[in-house]
């Protein structure tokens, strides 16, 4: 893992916002990150390309959708870090989160 993509990665507000949910919630899809950051698919994907590329979160198909959840390979400094975002980090958390909550037609999930 290249430690300056990792620094470079949480630099973008938006990319610490979708770790920050990741961390929450373990894995979610592309749609539900859409929904909860009230913003469109094409930035939310190229900013899981930018986290995904760094090493940060790996990507799962599941049929049509695309899950992402944090790498389990994350040296102990990085998960460290990136576990503190929700609480301390990220002020549009609770906001993003309480529309996650609320979204419609969220994927079934299989075992991961």
């Amino acid at each position: 893992m290249n430690t300056q993509a990792v620094f470079d990665a949480l630099a973008d507000a938006t990319r610490r916002r979708i770790l920050a949910l990741l961390v929450d919630q373990g894995e979610l899809c592309v749609c539900e990150l859409t929904a909860a950051l009230a913003d469109i698919q094409p930035k939310i994907s190229r900013h899981l390309c930018v986290l995904r590329d760094a090493g940060v979160v790996i990507p799962r198909r599941e049929g049509t959708w695309m899950f992402y959840r944090l790498s389990p390979s994350l040296p102990a400094w990085a998960a460290a870090l990136l576990k503190s975002l929700p609480e301390v980090a990220v002020s549009e958390f609770k906001a993003d989160l309480r529309r996650l909550k609320v979204m419609t037609g969220r994927p079934e999930r299989c075992a991961a």
